[in-house]
């Protein structure tokens, strides 16, 4: 059963029954998919005031179904959905920004500033974008995640089927991802590996990862590509996936990402906007694993543009 867009129809309560290929699916995700077009933000705040309910039980997003789960999912005017438009040059751009495509798994290049999906006062994101492009793919879902600042490669699963695996995948650490980034400060070695447990607290109202004895393992290796006089251009090897990781690990080390507003020093990224950087440093330019359903080893990368790179030519 799939949302209605006809402007006729009126809002009902609607009771779905996971499939078999439905097993595994966060049931936030499963909602985008029956809501077509409602911003995650909408959903949440449906799930909070417990209007989504899972064999008549309250659920937090995270929760995964199983098959035979029955989820209540609540009337939501079609004008809602529809308030979502993606500009054509965006489309566009995320066309030319294809890495890699077939039956099973888009790659993109995610632009940096383009959130991964709609929501805080967001209409869009990467995820309802590429859904507009591929208006027949009615399974299209995230793998992963990036910060909206962050460019680089953005798994989107094509079938439940390979979005289950690839998630197998990432629990048990077995695809290897890399960043390039450029650390305000110099690394002291050619590798150095952080270790320290992360944390999310609240501060104003967003959210700041810290280091915290509380906090989830997290592990995180930098290794050093090039030194400039104020900076080290960096390969990151993420271990685990926590929120902000190499940002709030950066900043642990005393050598945060440059361009960060959050994590990063003000009076460097002044100077860095002088040599003319107006994002954030941090790119995630490689993925590789073995594919589950074939074994083939998998590998996809995306180079540094062409402004990340005048501005590295720029340095000193």
């Amino acid at each position: 059963m799939s949302e209605s867009h006809n402007p006729g129809d009126r809002p009902r309560v609607r009771t779905v029954e996971a499939k078999e290929n439905d097993a595994g699916q966060r049931v936030d995700n499963f909602l985008s998919r029956h809501l077509k077009g409602v911003p995650k933000s909408r959903i949440y705040r449906l799930m909070r005031r417990g209007e989504v309910r899972v064999n008549g039980g309250r659920v937090k997003p995270g929760h995964r179904l199983e098959a035979g789960d029955r989820v209540r999912i609540p009337p939501v005017r079609v004008a809602e959905a529809a308030q979502v438009r993606v500009p054509a040059p965006l489309g566009d751009q995320l066309e030319r920004a294809v890495l890699f495509e077939d039956a099973r798994l888009m790659v993109i290049d995610k632009p940096a500033g383009l959130a991964v999906h709609g929501g805080s006062g967001l209409n869009y994101g990467a995820i309802e974008a590429i859904r507009k492009l591929r208006p027949k793919c009615d399974s299209l879902e995230l793998v992963h995640r990036l910060d909206r600042e962050t460019s680089g490669c953005l798994m989107i699963a094509k079938r439940r089927s390979e979005l289950r695996a690839l998630h197998e995948l990432l629990r048990e650490g077995q695809i290897e991802k890399r960043y390039m980034a450029l650390l305000a400060g110099r690394l002291p070695e050619d590798r150095v590996v952080c270790r320290a447990p992360l944390a999310i607290r609240r501060r104003s109202g967003e959210r700041h990862v810290v280091v915290a004895d509380d906090g989830r393992t997290a592990h995180t290796e930098f290794l050093r590509l090039q030194n400039f006089k104020k900076a080290t251009l960096v390969e990151v090897l993420l271990h685990t996936g926590r929120t902000h990781q190499i940002r709030a690990h950066a900043a642990h080390l005393g050598l945060p990402v440059a361009g960060d507003t959050r994590y990063g020093h003000e009076g460097m990224n002044r100077q860095f906007e002088r040599w003319g950087l107006r994002r954030l440093f941090l790119h995630a330019h490689a993925l590789r694993f073995v594919r589950p359903h074939d074994g083939d080893d998998f590998q996809v990368s995306a180079p540094l543009n062409d402004e990340l790179r005048t501005f590295l030519d720029r340095l000193p």
